[in-house]
C-alpha cells in the first residue's frame, strides 16, 4: 500500500542533527544527508557511505532496497579482499575482533540508506510496502512529524513484525513462540530440547515425611532466569511445575514473554516478574540461558549474544546456591563458543562453580544445526564447527567431611 509519492521538502537538506531521526541501536544521525534516487549506484553509495554521508531515499522503495543489496555485496566483496592482503593476527580471539569489527562497520554503512516515514509511519514512495503495524509495535504510538530511519533496520523491523505474527515452531513446546523485536527468537532448538530432556532434581523437600508449607511449595517451583521470549518457562511448565517464574528486566522482553504466556494458556502456572536474576523465595529448579559470548552489546540485538564481562553469567552463579530449595538444582544452558574463540577457558568456567559453593551433577552436550555451522567460507568456521552447547546439572557443594 503507498500513496501518491510526495518530495520530502521538509527533510532533504535538514540541518544537524537530523529531524526526526530514528536508530532502535542508537546510531547517531549522520551530520551530512544527500537525496537519492533510483540513478543511484552501488558505486556512487558506497563512495557516499564511507564518507559519513546519508543517503535519504526519494525514488522506488523496491530500488532503494535493490541498492541496499547492492551495497552490501560491494561491502562483502572489499573485504574479503582485504582479509586475503591483510589477514588478522594469529588467534581465535583475534579473528572474532576483526570479525565483530567489520561486522560493525558494515552495519554502519549499510545504515546511511535513509527512508523517509509520514507522522502515522507511512512510507511515501512508489511501490512501498504499509509498513505502519511493524513500526507501531518497534517503535510504539507515531507521534506529531514525519520521522528518517535507516532502510536496513526498517527491513529488520518488518521482518521481526511477520515473524512475530507467523511464530516460531518449537518441537521441544509443542506450540508456537512469537518473538518481538530485538528478543531472542528460540530458531536454535538444540538448547530447549536439552531443557526438555535432562532428569528433574528430586528435591528433599518433595521426598521428606515432615516438610513445611513453603518447603512443599519451593519443591514444585522452578525459576528460569533471563525469560526472554517465556519459551524455556513454559517448557518448564510443561514438564509439570505447578509454579514458574520468569525474570527478566527488558521491557520487550516482559512483554514479549507475558504475551506468549498468555496465547499458550499457561497464566495459571507461569508468572513473568520485571526482576534482575532471582525473585523471592526458593526453587527445586532454576534455569539460566545466559548470552553465551563475554563481550560488549553494541546493538539492541547483541544484548541475547554477548554478555559483557560476563557479568549476567557470574550473577546467575554466584545466587544460585542461596535460592535452590533443599535438593534442587540449577541448569545453566550455555554454548563452548567462547572457548574456541580464547574468550573464556573450560578451567575459568570451572573455577567460577567452585568459587559460587557449586558442584557439578552431570553435563548433557549436544551440537549445533544453525546454518552456520556449516558454512567453510564464514571467517569463524572453525569456533562455529566445534561448538558444543552444554547443560550443566548444578547443585549446591557438598560440605566436606571432617576428618
Amino acid at each position: 500500500m503507498s500513496r501518491t509519492p510526495q518530495k520530502p521538502t521538509d527533510l532533504t537538506h535538514p540541518s544537524p542533527p537530523l529531524t526526526g531521526w530514528h536508530s532502535e541501536n542508537h546510531w547517531p544521525a549522520p551530520e551530512t544527508v544527500v537525496v537519492a534516487d533510483d540513478r543511484m549506484t552501488a558505486d556512487a553509495a558506497y563512495r557516499l557511505a564511507k564518507a559519513g554521508t546519508g543517503m535519504l531515499w526519494a525514488g522506488d522503495f523496491q530500488n532503494a532496497r535493490q541498492l541496499l543489496g547492492a551495497l552490501a555485496r560491494r561491502i562483502d566483496h572489499i573485504d574479503a579482499a582485504r582479509r586475503r592482503t591483510h589477514p588478522p593476527r594469529r588467534g581465535p580471539a583475534a579473528l572474532f575482533e576483526r570479525t565483530r569489527a567489520d561486522a560493525h562497520e558494515r552495519a554502519r554503512l549499510l545504515g546511511l540508506v535513509l527512508i523517509p516515514l509520514d507522522a502515522d509511519y507511512m512510507i511515501t514512495l512508489r511501490r512501498a510496502p504499509d509498513a505502519r503495524a511493524a513500526c507501531l509495535e518497534t517503535y510504539g504510538p507515531a507521534g506529531h512529524t514525519p520521522t528518517v530511519t535507516s532502510l536496513r533496520e526498517l527491513l529488520g523491523v518488518m521482518g521481526a513484525h511477520e515473524w512475530r505474527v507467523k511464530g516460531v515452531n518449537v518441537p521441544a513446546l509443542g506450540g508456537s513462540i512469537h518473538a518481538h523485536y530485538g528478543v531472542f527468537s528460540p530458531v536454535r532448538g538444540e538448547y530447549l530440547d536439552l531443557v526438555l530432556a535432562a532428569p528433574l532434581p528430586v528435591s528433599t523437600a518433595a521426598t521428606g515425611t515432615e516438610t513445611t508449607s513453603a518447603a512443599a511449595d519451593a519443591s514444585r517451583t522452578a525459576f528460569d532466569i533471563g525469560t526472554g521470549t517465556g519459551v524455556i518457562a513454559a517448557i518448564l511448565a510443561g514438564r509439570g511445575f505447578d509454579r514458574v517464574i520468569g525474570t527478566d528486566t527488558a521491557p520487550r522482553a516482559l512483554a514479549c514473554a507475558r504475551e506468549n504466556v498468555a496465547r499458550l494458556g499457561l497464566t495459571d502456572t507461569v508468572t513473568i516478574e520485571d526482576t534482575d536474576l532471582f525473585p523471592s523465595g526458593l526453587a527445586a529448579l532454576i534455569v539460566c540461558n545466559p548470552p553465551w559470548i563475554p563481550g560488549a552489546a553494541v546493538t539492541a540485538t547483541d544484548h541475547a549474544v554477548y554478555d559483557p564481562d560476563g557479568q549476567m553469567l557470574q550473577g546467575f552463579l554466584s545466587g544460585l546456591a542461596s535460592h535452590l530449595a533443599p535438593g534442587g538444582e540449577g541448569w545453566l544452558v550455555l554454548s563452548d563458543i567462547a572457548e574456541h574463540l580464547g574468550l573464556r577457558s573450560r578451567d575459568a568456567l570451572l573455577d567460577q562453580f567452585d568459587d559460587a559453593g557449586l558442584e557439578v551433577v552431570a553435563r548433557l552436550d549436544t551440537k549445533p544445526v544453525h546454518r552456520k555451522a556449516a558454512d567453510a567460507d564464514d571467517p569463524l568456521h572453525a569456533p562455529r564447527a566445534a561448538e558444543v552447547t552444554s547443560l550443566w546439572r548444578l547443585r549446591a557443594a557438598s560440605a566436606p567431611e571432617r576428618p
